[in-house]
């Protein structure tokens, strides 16, 4: 035992002192919260993970003088008998508020400097608090947020283990291959010139358990990737990682219905539906313009390129003619926003590749105030107005480009007027299914295709005609599935490829040669010679679940020790130069750097 603590031990945590402990001495330890001095006794209110509770020390105490000098943040230990404060004294605020320590053995067993921020200051930077993190999580609600995450983490185990599946854990040093998001890498001392990556995820390896007849796999796993921070990702987290054999899609999305029912039941206490609403890509893109649509409010696209096909307007004409649309959305209520916000609206889209927008807005009495009333007459304008179903009040936005760049612009657009207006409801849990996702996605700029999900997805059936010939590839179709809460992706998942000819011509669509598929995934391929199962998985982000489940605003909130937006770690000045001898047993030499 600590010297300090020497004949004391903690009987009690503050928060958990009742009234059921009048008379009773009892021992509580923690942090100073609060010191007030009124002559002839000093209270000091305690805290530690549990919550507060107040202590008395008397001027007639020995130790009276030592709590004079106490302040905040120390940590100290107090002994005494448990008594019930006066009714003027009770504080309804707190919930050990009805009774208090009468202190007769009062230790301090740290002091504190003046700490660079308050415990309960509220308006502090986030630099400011990921620098001083151990200061920023004795804050109560960044406590209660870790507890929550521990809690869904134990929940997860508990309900995975029960539907049989065995935890394993896999390589952290493992193989970097191409596509998808960069690799951190890790430099061999033994291996000189060559690299380890760390892990996007345990992809390859939890299908090797499946070909190894494990059956049903799960791990709670860091994954890694090198790429821009936002508030929804950090470039290392957390995922829930899980793989099944001798499955199908549907199989799969019913595991993590009742996953979810479960967790949610026994971390929040909510019921959920037993099986969530499902929408496919192209109607998600078509209603929201996004493959993760926020559905706890309405204002979904609108597609009126029928409508004004044909006219003068050029910007309209133009993206119709080049094979794009004009879509909108209804804003409503939203008439009177102001010039200025209408411009940040236009900002916004910008981001997204549009060029700008178009508005209509339905006046109280019924008249259209529009940014193309020149270009339309009022039939057509009406029409445009009656495909929105608009009322006085509301306010029509419209995008024309290329499909892509209007369901991006929209997408967005759509969310942040709901935010404006306050629609978006942190108590509202609605899950959504996105299933039949595209297998393959093009890159214009590098005029190839890539994985939209990843290289090891599995086609639909229907569809593996056209990828075997060749033809329309941008309508072959995965058995990919994501589950979408609130506008987040929470879990990404789909049916593998099981077959050695299919997953060789996937590579082949992708551009690999056969050389360049062998090195890099050559164990793979010949795993799947040795009796594969049909197997698929999924994999919901821990980080993300725990963040939309708290109703914090960022990743950052419900990680112990987040990494900072530019992936630097303020706390520890991660990354750091190294020394000269460190990349000398590497091998290493860094482009114009003094080391």
């Amino acid at each position: 035992m600590s010297e300090a603590m020497k004949g004391m031990k903690r009987s009690h945590y503050c928060g958990e002192v009742t009234e059921s402990q009048i008379g009773q001495t009892i021992t509580v330890m923690g942090w100073v919260n609060k010191q007030r001095d009124l002559s002839n006794v000093i209270f000091i209110v305690l805290r530690d993970r549990t919550g507060i509770f107040q202590i008395a020390v008397g001027r007639d105490t020995d130790f009276y003088q030592k709590a004079k000098g106490i302040r905040g943040e120390y940590v100290v230990a107090a002994t005494g008998v448990v008594i019930a404060r006066s009714p003027e004294n009770v504080n309804p605020e707190m919930p050990t508020g009805k009774v208090e320590l009468d202190v007769k053995e009062l230790r301090i067993l740290s002091e504190a400097e003046v700490p660079p921020f308050q415990v309960a200051d509220e308006d502090v930077g986030m630099e400011l608090r990921l620098k001083h993190r151990y200061i920023d999580l004795r804050r109560p609600e960044m406590q209660k947020i870790l507890k929550m995450r521990h809690e869904v983490a134990q929940s997860v185990r508990r309900f995975l283990s029960n539907e049989g599946f065995i935890e394993v854990e896999t390589p952290t040093l493992t193989k970097s291959s191409p596509g998808g998001a960069r690799d951190y890498l890790v430099a061999s001392r033994v291996h000189q010139g060559q690299f380890y990556a760390l892990p996007q995820s345990p992809q390859l390896f939890k299908q090797l358990l499946m070909i190894s007849g494990l059956d049903k796999y799960f791990q709670i796993v860091k994954c890694y990737r090198d790429e821009d921070s936002r508030a929804d990702r950090q470039p290392e987290f957390t995922q829930v990682d899980i793989e099944m054999s001798f499955v199908d899609t549907e199989d799969v999305m019913a595991m993590v219905e009742r996953l979810m029912n479960t967790v949610c039941k026994e971390v929040l206490e909510r019921d959920l539906p037993k099986n969530f609403p499902r929408m496919t890509f192209a109607e998600a893109m078509e209603r929201y313009g996004s493959d993760k649509p926020d559905t706890r409010f309405e204002m979904e696209l609108k597609n009126i390129t029928d409508i004004v096909a044909g006219s003068d307007f050029g910007v309209f004409q133009g993206a119709i003619d080049a094979g794009g649309s004009v879509r909108g959305i209804c804003a409503t209520g939203c008439a009177a926003m102001p010039r200025k916000q209408i411009d940040a609206m236009v900002e916004l889209v910008k981001q997204y590749q549009a060029k700008g927008l178009a508005w209509i807005v339905v006046q109280e009495n019924g008249e259209l105030k529009t940014t193309i009333a020149k270009f339309f007459d009022a039939s057509k304008l009406n029409e445009i107005v009656s495909r929105f179903n608009a009322k006085p009040g509301d306010l029509i936005f419209l995008c024309a480009d290329k499909n892509s760049v209007v369901f991006d612009s929209l997408g967005a657009l759509r969310v942040e007027v709901a935010k404006r207006n306050n629609l978006l409801d942190p108590n509202i849990l609605n899950f959504l299914w996105i299933t039949e996702f595209p297998l393959l996605e093009w890159a214009e700029d590098e005029q190839k295709f890539y994985a939209r999900h990843h290289q090891f997805t599995s086609p639909m059936d229907e569809d593996l005609e056209m990828l075997q010939k060749g033809e329309n590839l941008e309508n072959v179709r995965a058995k990919a599935y994501d589950l979408v809460l609130n506008g987040y992706e929470v879990c990404g998942g789909s049916i593998r490829i099981h077959r050695q000819d299919i997953q060789s011509l996937i590579f082949d669509t992708l551009g690999f040669s056969k050389e360049e598929a062998l090195e890099t995934f050559g164990f793979f391929l010949e795993a799947l010679k040795y009796g594969t199962p049909p197997h698929g998985g999924i994999a919901p982000g821990l980080d993300r679940l725990v963040m939309l489940f708290a109703g914090a605003d960022s990743l950052r909130e419900v990680i112990a020790f987040p990494k900072a937006k530019d992936a630097s770690c303020p706390l520890t000045d991660a990354p750091s130069t190294v020394t000269r001898q460190q990349l000398d047993e590497l091998a290493l030499v860094i482009n114009n750097a003094e080391i």
